[in-house]
């Protein structure tokens, strides 16, 4: 890549980073990078966000920083905003990664449910890191979720921003497309494509059946306004997350 061309995707990263809304649009594609059969719903990632097949699996590159306002970016940057009543800012600020998932492009059901670890569990439409239940090793989130901010996130403490609960800057009680886990099922806001609250959902927090991505039906995570939020387990194989 020459200087003007690299000098052109620095200006479009920071331009991306710095929107406060979310901006779905084609995959970013680097050379030697192929979209060739990606599915189609990876499309809905915001731009600035490279996803990409590699054999089997789905390959998503991400800085990991939110799009949209946060106490969390510091006083300066132009999407602070002030801590909103009743939070409790942990000393930790937001800071750009190198999030690397790699997902299977064609998941299936196992026959049980596999525990999630902690760190990264899956990633949201936006970059995202998507996280468990638990603040740490036997640590209960309630102790945590007075430090989320206004869109129920915070950074931990190398500054990787990251959701546990449902992230209400993607989706507010709805139907709408979070992410997906690492073993590459989707997960969907607390409702149903018709409107309404899955009445059965298993101790990874899904079921299968149709959504407006996968309208024949695929196994697919719900999110809860109870534990475990996200998702109680991978219903199929994990992929990877390195940073």
């Amino acid at each position: 890549m020459n200087k003007k061309k690299l000098w052109l995707a620095l200006m479009l990263s920071v331009s991306v980073m710095h929107c406060a809304h979310s901006n779905p649009g084609e995959p970013a594609v680097e050379e030697g990078k192929s979209t060739a059969d990606l599915p189609e719903v990876y499309k809905k990632f915001v731009e600035g966000i490279t996803v990409y097949m590699d054999g089997d699996e789905v390959v998503i590159e991400t800085r990991g920083v939110p799009n949209h306002a946060s106490p969390y970016w510091g006083v300066g940057d132009d999407l602070y905003e002030a801590p909103h009543a009743g939070m409790v800012v942990n000393p930790n600020s937001i800071a750009e990664q190198n999030l690397t998932f790699r997902l299977p492009a064609s998941p299936k059901v196992s026959a049980s449910i596999s525990a999630t670890p902690l760190g990264p569990i899956g990633v949201a439409v936006n970059g995202v890191a998507l996280y468990n239940q638990y603040a740490g090793p036997n640590q209960p989130l309630e102790r945590e979720i007075a430090t989320f901010d206004r869109y129920h996130g915070h950074p931990q403490q190398f500054g990787q921003y990251h959701y546990h609960i449902e992230p209400v800057f993607l989706s507010t009680d709805d139907s709408k497309l979070v992410g997906f886990l690492l073993d590459g099922f989707p997960v969907y806001g607390r409702k149903d494509m018709d409107g309404s609250y899955p009445a059965e959902l298993d101790a990874a927090n899904g079921h299968l059946g149709a959504t407006e991505d996968y309208p024949n039906g695929i196994y697919h995570y719900h999110i809860t306004a109870d534990e475990p939020y996200i998702s109680g387990g991978f219903r199929g194989t994990a992929g990877s997350a390195t940073w």
